[in-house]
C-alpha cells in the first residue's frame, strides 16, 4: 500500500496535522457538508479509512470544540485564528476523524468537491459512514501536556 503524506494546519500553526493517504491526494474528493456550521466556515472534508491522520495541538487553551446537528461529532476549531480543521467522533475507545480540505498546505490538490447532506442521514446513518469512510488510525497529541 503506497502512502502519500501530506501536511496542513490552522492559520497561526496552532494546530497541524500530518496524514497519510493510501493514494495521490488527487484521486480524493472532499466532500462539502451543507450544515448551516460547515457552509459557513467553507469547510470541506477528506479522509482515508485505511491512512493516518496526526493531528498535534500546541496550546490546547487555543483550541475548541463545537458539537452541533445530532451532537455526535466534534468539531475542531482553532480559538487563535478560528479556523476549522476538522471533524471528529469517539466510539468505543477509537477516534475517527475528516480533515477540513482547506487546511491543508499549498501544494496539495484534491479532487473537485462532491456536496453531501448528512442532515438527511439518521443519527445511526452517520455514525454508520463516519465509521466506514473516517480516518481510522487518529493520535491527538497535546503539545503543553
Amino acid at each position: 500500500m503506497m502512502l502519500s503524506k501530506t501536511y496542513g494546519g490552522c492559520h497561526c500553526g496552532n494546530i497541524l496535522v500530518e496524514i497519510e493517504f493510501t493514494r495521490a491526494p488527487g484521486t480524493y474528493n472532499p466532500r462539502a457538508c451543507d450544515c448551516d456550521f460547515c457552509r459557513k466556515h467553507g469547510a470541506s472534508y477528506v479522509s482515508d479509512p485505511q491512512g493516518s491522520l496526526l493531528v498535534r495541538i500546541e496550546n490546547e487553551r487555543d483550541s475548541g470544540k463545537y458539537r452541533q446537528g445530532s451532537g455526535q461529532a466534534e468539531l475542531l476549531v482553532c480559538r487563535n485564528c478560528g479556523v476549522l480543521v476538522g471533524a471528529f467522533y469517539s466510539s468505543d475507545g477509537r477516534l475517527y476523524a475528516a480533515v477540513n480540505a482547506k487546511i491543508m498546505d499549498g501544494q496539495v490538490s484534491f479532487g473537485a468537491e462532491q456536496s453531501v447532506s448528512p442532515k438527511q442521514l439518521t443519527d445511526g446513518e452517520k455514525v454508520g459512514r463516519w465509521q466506514d469512510i473516517w480516518f481510522s488510525k487518529v493520535s491527538l497529541v497535546h503539545d503543553d501536556v
